[in-house]
């Protein structure tokens, strides 16, 4: 069957602007132009839209999108398979959230009490989800099952107040660590102060500490992009000061 831009933006729930941006930048061009100059739209392109919508309801950016689309070996089913288990992920990380919150409103109504910290576990249930989808594979292969699941099971088990605090911390770890990167020298004293913050971040996380396994992270944000893309987002080679900070700091870099 084939669809004109606003017969395809209604079946697919779009506007018909956006389908015209999305020719316009080359991501979903149409089967072919009629005679009176509409854009024709044929089951491939039909397909190829619902990949795109699939991969924005994960927010992919479109750049990001048209380069999966365009690469030779994109397999169309593989891809489906791949939106499924997200979206099964993402359901689940919902399922959490609005199981929290149906808690909430019966604690509040007197319905049941709730302690403060099962007024987090949604949220704290979901870190570890989503770290496990990003990193879980490296990571436990690095450290082992045994040290990821106590790693885990110390998360869920924070208060209030330890949750607020790791995330607090955190967010200093990063603004320490930008002011240090200025110096040029991850031996200076806000270098190191930065490699200090962040030893104390991992220990609300971690089983037990080391400096063999906190030097080993640090050296594995510079070898996995996606941690680097993470450290590297505000300024380049910040991953990497931060791995010269940790060698240092713990002894394994003189």
């Amino acid at each position: 069957m084939e669809y004109t831009v606003k017969k395809l933006a209604k079946l697919a729930g779009v506007t018909s602007r956006t389908l015209r941006y999305y020719d316009e930048i080359d991501i979903l061009k149409p089967a072919r132009i009629n005679s009176s100059g509409y854009r024709i739209y044929g089951e491939a392109e039909v397909d190829r839209l619902q990949q795109i919508l699939f991969y924005r309801e994960l927010d992919v950016d479109l750049e990001t999108i048209r380069n999966l689309l365009s690469s030779p070996t994109f397999d169309h089913v593989k891809a489906l398979e791949e939106h499924r288990e997200k979206l099964l992920t993402k359901r689940k990380q919902l399922d959490l959230l609005i199981q929290n919150v149906n808690q909430t409103l019966a604690a509040k109504e007197g319905r049941m009490t709730m302690t403060d910290q099962e007024k987090f576990e949604g949220f704290k249930q979901q870190l570890i989800d989503e770290n496990e989808k990003k990193y879980g594979k490296e990571v436990r292969e690095k450290y082992g099952e045994e040290q990821i699941n106590k790693s885990n099971d110390k998360l869920k088990g924070m208060s209030q107040a330890q949750f607020s605090e790791a995330e607090k911390l955190g967010e200093e770890v990063l603004n320490v660590l930008h002011e240090a990167l200025q110096t040029g020298d991850p031996a200076s004293e806000v270098a190191q102060k930065a490699a200090d913050l962040h030893r104390q971040w991992l220990s609300f996380y971690w089983d037990q500490y080391s400096k063999e396994a906190h030097a080993g992270l640090a050296q594995m944000y510079v070898d996995d992009e996606r941690f680097t893309s993470f450290y590297d987002k505000k300024q380049p080679g910040t991953a990497a000061f931060l791995r010269d900070a940790v060698l240092i700091y713990t002894g394994m870099k003189s």
